[in-house]
């Protein structure tokens, strides 16, 4: 399992952490880069969200093998066992302690702003961390979380190797990781982007989690386009199409008057970096964004099923009616390579009234016969290097009634990975969309 950031990482555990919900939890992002995993996970289960402030102790003479940990609040966690079998001086702990308090101090300090820590007493705690190399800094955590007095102690993460794993799962009430590879070396290999996390993003993720509700928290009531009040609405939601529950991310600035839905492609999902690096420069643009799974997890797994355009198609109209319940406006498809074909078949359907359809390396040629029944003016985008499928666009050109173009992007191959290519496709999409939804004054 390959995850795109830490944001992608804490959407996809917070969905494994859903049946911990009702025991009103508190998420613990271990610093610095658990801590973004961690954000998203409170989020979607609507939990507070703290920082847990852990410190190894170091042998002086071997500063990788640990004796301990100490937390706040006066918390020690000390191996005996190791302070006995390596003949440790306490003049000597006592100095590496010091040390290690006052960084922690200074740690707590900086991240939390002056807020005051949260009570664990009685709670479930999740402790969160991007991931786990040797489980050591993890398994002094949740000791320090159970000194704090925390009742049942949950330790959740995307990746560890398989041993690692093995020993955290019998030191935790409950181990939550969702991939355990046997060929593990570190962490970051299971990231496409593992950029280190500053002390700031630690500080204004927090700050935002001790705000209240936000992005990833489930609205209670509908929101109009343009957000309620006149505010941006950003909102992870469960979506109920063809009888399937799905989940989405809805994303409308204020002002907004129209939202475009992305229904991704083959192998793709809603946290796809490409749909959300569109997905953005439509809402820096004023337009509203729903990025939400046609398939679920399990669906997923059958590689059959991204092909089943007419189930994808069946879906999206659906949802289609569901949005039309919560947002006003206009409503537009972008779709990427099979998700093209749904975009486009769902338009096609009696009473779609899609203002508009944009196609990103699509396959339009999957919709089969009812190319010539869509309404919704057609923005087919293809890289000038993805022969097979340019074919296949000029092909679908010719066979929509529409009005219709293709863009061809010089250079670009199907997932327009060449540098600036996804960029023109953002552009092209974004004129596109406010060219035919936004009502020109």
């Amino acid at each position: 399992m390959l995850f795109t950031d830490r944001a992608d990482a804490g959407h996809r555990l917070a969905e494994a952490l859903q049946h911990l919900r009702g025991e009103e939890p508190i998420v613990l992002g271990l610093p610095r880069g658990g801590v973004p995993v961690a954000f998203h996970v409170a989020r979607a289960l609507q939990a507070p969200l703290d920082v847990i402030v852990v410190r190894k102790l170091g042998v002086p003479y071997q500063r990788e093998l640990g004796f301990g940990a100490i937390g706040e609040g006066g918390v020690r966690v000390i191996s005996d066992d190791i302070v006995r079998r390596g003949r440790l001086e306490q003049a000597d702990l006592a100095s590496v302690e010091h040390a290690e308090a006052a960084e922690l101090a200074r740690q707590a300090e900086r991240f939390r702003a002056g807020r005051p820590r949260l009570d664990l007493s009685g709670r479930t705690a999740i402790v969160v961390d991007d991931g786990i190399a040797t489980g050591a800094t993890a398994a002094a955590a949740c000791e320090v979380v159970r000194a704090h007095g925390a009742a049942r102690v949950v330790l959740a993460v995307p990746v560890a190797p398989p041993d690692a794993a093995e020993r955290l799962r019998a030191s935790t009430d409950e181990f939550v990781c969702l991939s355990t590879p046997f060929a593990f070396s570190a962490v970051g290999e299971w990231y496409q982007d593992f950029s280190q996390t500053p002390d700031d993003e630690v500080v204004s993720l927090l700050a935002q989690a001790a705000a209240g509700p936000g992005p990833d928290a489930p609205a209670p009531s509908a929101a109009p386009a343009g957000g309620a009040g006149g505010r941006d609405v950003q909102e992870e939601l469960a979506i109920d199409a063809a009888g399937v529950r799905l989940t989405g991310d809805l994303t409308v600035p204020a002002g907004a008057r129209a939202v475009v839905m992305f229904a991704h492609g083959s192998g793709s999902s809603r946290h796809s970096p490409r749909n959300r690096r569109v997905a953005t420069a439509l809402n820096r643009a004023g337009l509203g964004t729903l990025l939400f799974d046609l398939l679920t997890p399990a669906e997923e797994a059958n590689r059959a099923n991204v092909f089943d355009i007419e189930t994808l198609a069946d879906r999206l109209a659906d949802a289609t009616g569901w949005l039309r319940g919560r947002v006003a406006g206009p409503i537009g498809y972008f779709g990427a390579s099979t998700g093209a074909a749904a975009a486009l078949r769902a338009a096609a359907s009696p009473g779609a009234d899609i203002g508009a359809v944009v196609s990103r390396g699509g396959r339009p040629d999957l919709a089969g016969p009812l190319l010539s029944e869509v309404q919704a003016p057609t923005l087919l985008i293809v890289g000038g290097n993805d022969p097979q499928v340019l074919d296949l666009n000029r092909e679908a050109e010719a066979a929509l009634s529409c009005e219709t173009r293709l863009e061809i992007v010089p250079g670009a191959t199907h997932l327009f990975e060449e540098h600036g290519a996804l960029q023109q496709v953002a552009d092209l999409a974004r004129d596109w969309f406010l060219r035919h939804l936004v009502p020109q004054a």
